[in-house]
């Protein structure tokens, strides 16, 4: 999995988020829009990370931190359609592009790892 198609589809997602916070602001929504502001934008911002990691270890970590954060985003993403914030269109929009970049970080976490452990 090439990480430069990771990290753009990453910020991608990133900008959407800010973009569905900022909705979220408008509607007077601050507590669940303060977490997916959080998690959504993390995904990213430790992709980013992992490009510049202390190895294969520490690549994985943050990989994993980003798979964690990016589930986490689904979460809030279906709490916000579930409680009527957000319409079935921009839910499914969304949750696809989280899905997307969860299949991408398993098959990136799971190529570093087969990677490392020939290196062992």
């Amino acid at each position: 999995m090439s990480n430069d198609k990771l990290t753009e589809l990453s910020m991608e997602f990133a900008v959407q988020i800010v973009n569905l916070v900022k909705q979220l602001k408008e509607q007077r929504e601050s507590i669940i829009s303060n977490q997916i502001g959080r998690s959504g934008t993390s995904i990213g911002a430790n992709i980013r990370e992992a490009k510049y990691a202390h190895g294969f270890a520490d690549f994985i970590s943050k990989m994993q931190i980003a798979l964690k954060e990016a589930n986490e985003t689904g979460y809030w993403l279906e709490l916000l359609y579930r409680t009527g914030y957000i319409s079935t269109e921009q839910y499914d929009h969304l949750e696809s592009k989280c899905k997307s970049l969860r299949a991408m970080l398993v098959a990136s976490i799971n190529t570093a790892k087969n990677h490392s452990d020939k290196k062992v």
